[in-house]
Formats: structure tokens, sequence, C-alpha cells
């Protein structure tokens, strides 16, 4: 199992906003940060789901993909619609994607910094 996972952005504050409000409806939240550091969010499994500043002697930010396993169907729905009301753009509506597997229910949001991240469910483990 995944521990944590950090992602660099561009304006920590903006993205800690973002996905505050995204995550409303699964129930994630801060579990500790420093203002225009870092933001950790505190996933339902335990895991840390992290946000960082990008450092200055980096490269650009670049483009991640994150995909949060949820409990339904409606949670999908839920957090789509809250990330899109926080600012996040399309990058798929909710619905079945049988091209990965028939039981496969995801939508995609890109973040602020155009990282796509996604909540899905499956019936079944692969």
């Amino acid at each position: 199992m995944i521990d944590h996972i950090t992602v660099a952005t561009t304006n920590v504050e903006k993205s800690r906003v973002f996905y505050e409000r995204a995550f409303r409806p699964l129930g994630y939240v801060i579990a500790f940060g420093e203002d225009n550091i870092f933001w950790a969010f505190r996933l339902d499994n335990g895991a840390l789901f992290e946000i960082r500043a990008a450092r200055g002697d980096q490269q650009s930010v670049t483009s991640t993909h994150v995909a949060f396993r949820v409990r339904s169907k409606e949670l999908v729905d839920e957090f789509y619609e809250a990330a899109l009301s926080a600012g996040g753009r399309n990058n798929g509506e909710p619905g079945l994607r049988p091209h990965y597997r028939a039981d496969y229910y995801a939508c995609f949001i890109y973040d602020p910094d155009g990282h796509n991240i996604e909540a899905m469910i499956k019936t079944e483990a692969w």
C-alpha cells in the first residue's frame, strides 16, 4: 500500500483551497502542513496526499495522474461537481469506462496545475 504521494504546485494556497473543496465529499481533510510550503490531506485508508511548493531550482511542474478509489458512484459524481466548483477543469465526466473494464466508473479533473485527478470505483480487484 502507498503511504503518501506528493505533487508539486505553483501556488500552494490556491491548490490547498481547491483540494479542500474537491475532497469534501470524500471526507479527506488536512492532516498537517505549513502555509505556502506544503499541505498533507489524510485519506480514508490512513495514507496521505500531499501538495508542496515547486522549488526554484527544479524544472517546471509536470503533470501527474492520481486516482482516488471511492466507495460509490455517487461519491465519484459528488467529487466531480465539487472539483469543478472549486475551479478544476473537466477532463472526463463521470461515467463507465468499459475500455478499462466493465465495472470501472470514474471522472477526471485537471487541478490548478494541470494534474489529472481521478475519482473511481470498480467492484472487483484487478
